[in-house]
């Protein structure tokens, strides 16, 4: 696509049309992505194609930034998430630790898109469970795209944030993998009277504590506000699938990114979920949503979604 048409905005009808065109026209060759690791020498990826966009908050990015993605923005205070799927719709794979990894296939600009959002975040909100099964990860920019670490800080200075997004994970029993590192950096654990009891004493001083209800699931409406009080405003939510339900139940999920990786992820006996886990909302009333952003990048497309209000 040439540069000057990458802000172009559309009708929604016409996107099939312009993925078309566009899957003639790029080199296949500009499509091969190494994967993290692959090279010592990687050089910066290619800009995302913008397919379809609507009116929407945009921010100065910087320079290196804006090449690839275009321009990026999200309202004073937000909750957004961000997942990538499978083509038949599969976000999980069972006890497999890092499955997002696994579905992408690290794909560098998934890996890009997932630190370019944490970068606006003021918090990344996510549960007990998924800190157990990514051992060694860290919920900040640059761990998911080193190379462009200095600009992610940039932007993070230009937007009043903190030098790292705050880790704020979802507990009721006070289950947290104390030893890992993104706990050892810092985290805010939400839980219960009862979860707060089992975690006393085994946190490291960079951490604190919001006490929510005796037991029972943490009230997340109440987690949201408290976080806010603290001056988180601006959420990204990795947090999985059944945190993915319960925001979505309680009105308080603003925006969905969803990455469609070009794979098919199958089901069989274990259980593999999709985006959305512990709600139904069909047949008796659907969440519809709005297509806000529509981008591409190799044969992976990159969905932003407005959540309307059930």
């Amino acid at each position: 696509m040439h540069a000057d048409a990458r802000r172009a905005r559309g009708p929604l009808q016409d996107v099939d049309l312009v993925l078309a065109r566009q899957l003639r026209e790029r080199p296949a060759a500009a499509d091969r992505i190494p994967a993290v690791g692959q090279s010592p020498h990687r050089t910066l990826i290619e800009p995302f194609d913008l397919l379809y966009e609507t009116d929407l908050p945009t921010f100065d990015l910087p320079r290196e930034v804006e090449h690839i993605y275009g321009r990026l923005g999200f309202p004073n205070r937000v909750i957004y998430s961000n997942f990538v799927s499978s083509v038949d719709g599969v976000v999980t794979l069972g006890s497999n630790p890092s499955a997002g990894s696994v579905i992408s296939g690290r794909n560098q600009a998934d890996r890009f898109l997932m630190g370019l959002l944490r970068a606006f975040a003021d918090a990344v909100l996510l549960g007990a469970g998924t800190l157990r099964a990514t051992p060694g990860h860290h919920w900040t920019p640059e761990h998911m795209y080193p190379d462009l670490a200095s600009s992610f800080a940039q932007l993070r200075s230009d937007l009043g944030r903190k030098p790292r997004p705050r880790l704020v994970l979802l507990t009721s029993s006070g289950e947290v993998a104390v030893s890992h590192p993104a706990v050892a950096a810092g985290a805010t654990i939400v839980t219960t009277s009862s979860g707060a009891a089992n975690v006393k004493g085994r946190l490291p001083d960079s951490c604190d504590v919001i006490e929510l209800g005796e037991r029972g699931p943490v009230d997340l409406r109440r987690a949201v506000d408290e976080l806010r009080e603290r001056g988180h405003e601006v959420i990204l939510t990795e947090g999985g699938p059944h945190v993915m339900g319960d925001l979505i139940q309680r009105d308080l999920l603003d925006e969905a990114f969803l990455t469609i990786s070009p794979v098919v992820a199958g089901r069989d006996r274990d259980p593999r979920l999709g985006m959305v886990a512990g709600a139904e909302f069909l047949p008796s009333k659907g969440l519809w949503t709005r297509l806000l952003s529509a981008r591409r990048h190799g044969d992976f497309l990159f969905l932003r979604y407005g959540m309307k209000k059930l």
